[in-house]
């Protein structure tokens, strides 16, 4: 009695083991599954041979004049460095998990009760969108001339085009800094852009209003983005030497490549898929050790009947399948409490997943598989080691 409750505890171990690696398994393939999501979401820019770094020279003490001509003449000179095709500057770095909101009026547009446009707002160079590689969709792109004492301009995404004006034309219409009764509309839509990322790869695309850094009443540090024709990387050195020519006192960060950003964006992704992953081969091995061990001891005391069988002319396929038969016992029950608790408690991760379900039926199959293989693996060896019983030696074990 003692002996058969000893096996018995040890068989509900291990369909326990089972059901919790099946569970961790799942977790662990719409972890992966999301992170692969989000890595082939297209971010509407293109992050090849692109490269970005930042740079404050307000924190020198530097006066807006001489900050601004530090940025003027630092863009001119990295858009003629060999090898680049196009450079430009940004206030908000993209994919950085940083926003820039903003309470605008739009020109036309009557609010609802409670309701604000507030769009994220990027303050950017001339050449931005060249640079990024986003389509220019309707009007243009700033210049030069949209500098302070010319009419205000700035420039929308498809998005906020499509929610503000619905399918009117978007150019020559007007938006305006503030949400208050009678906020002056002087600034002119001059162009539309095709909608991008803006915090992370997660968050959904923005109502997104674009101004030149230049026309609006404040200098902070930047993010400049570089094009190159060949491997980004090789440009590190060659960028750094180019700033401190303009002014050796402005330091430069956060130099890394857009694909290298990209992957910062997705560290917490990254890192759920990896230590989800690691916990259920760990989870998945110490069920495979269990089931060894609970067979390898139901082959030990089951030995005079293995060799009785035998001796009465049992095959060894026939042995093995007596052994087998509790595995996969052990393991169809393991895997009919965690299916359906899987299904359940992968509800909690929702929010954490990207395009893919809780109750994704390939991820859940495929870990069903994998736990099905490996129970069956590890309870063959015993089973294969009981046909090796010598008939004659176990009549006579006691």
């Amino acid at each position: 009695v003692v002996g058969g409750t000893a096996v018995g505890l040890r068989k509900s171990l291990v369909v326990a083991q089972v059901s919790l690696s099946l569970l961790l398994l799942i977790g662990a393939g719409l972890f992966i599954q999301s992170l692969r999501n989000l890595k082939e979401l297209n971010p509407g820019f293109h992050t090849e041979n692109l490269l970005t770094f930042a740079m404050d020279p307000t924190l020198n003490g530097y006066k807006p004049e001489r900050s601004l001509q530090f940025y003027r003449e630092l863009t001119d000179r990295m858009n003629a460095l060999p090898g680049v095709k196009s450079a430009a500057l940004a206030v908000v770095q993209i994919l950085d998990g940083n926003e820039w909101d903003q309470t605008v009026t739009v020109e036309g547009y009557t609010t609802k009760q409670g309701e604000y446009v507030d769009p994220h707002m990027q303050f950017i160079s001339p050449r931005f969108f060249d640079t990024m590689g986003i389509p220019v969709l309707l009007g243009r792109d700033f210049t030069i001339q949209d500098d302070k004492g010319t009419p205000k301009v700035a420039i929308v995404n498809e998005k906020f085009a499509r929610r503000y004006f619905g399918g009117a034309n978007a150019i020559g219409r007007h938006v305006g800094n503030g949400g208050n009764p009678g906020t002056k509309t002087d600034i002119e839509i001059v162009g539309v852009v095709k909608d991008t990322k803006y915090e992370s790869m997660r968050d959904v695309i923005p109502y997104e209003l674009y101004l030149p850094y230049r026309q609006v009443e404040f200098v902070v540090g930047m993010t400049a983005y570089l094009r190159t024709e060949a491997d980004s990387e090789n440009m590190f050195s060659l960028l750094r030497r180019t700033v401190r020519e303009v002014d050796s006192n402005v330091p430069v960060f956060r130099m890394r490549t857009l694909e290298q950003q990209v992957d910062k964006s997705l560290m917490s992704e990254r890192l759920l898929a990896t230590l989800s992953a690691i916990f259920g081969c760990l989870a998945t091995l110490l069920a495979a050790v269990g089931l060894y061990g609970v067979m390898a001891y139901m082959v030990a005391r089951r030995t005079r009947e293995i060799g009785i069988r035998m001796a009465l002319g049992a095959s060894g396929g026939s042995v093995v399948w007596l052994v087998m038969r509790e595995v996969l016992l052990l393991a169809v029950v393991g895997l009919a409490i965690g299916l359906p608790s899987a299904w359940a408690l992968t509800r909690l991760v929702e929010t954490q997943l990207f395009g893919i379900k809780p109750a994704d039926p390939l991820t859940m199959t495929m870990a069903a598989i994998g736990i099905a293989f490996v129970a069956t693996l590890a309870g063959y060896f015993p089973a294969r080691r009981a046909t090796g019983i010598d008939p004659m030696r176990a009549l006579r074990w006691e």
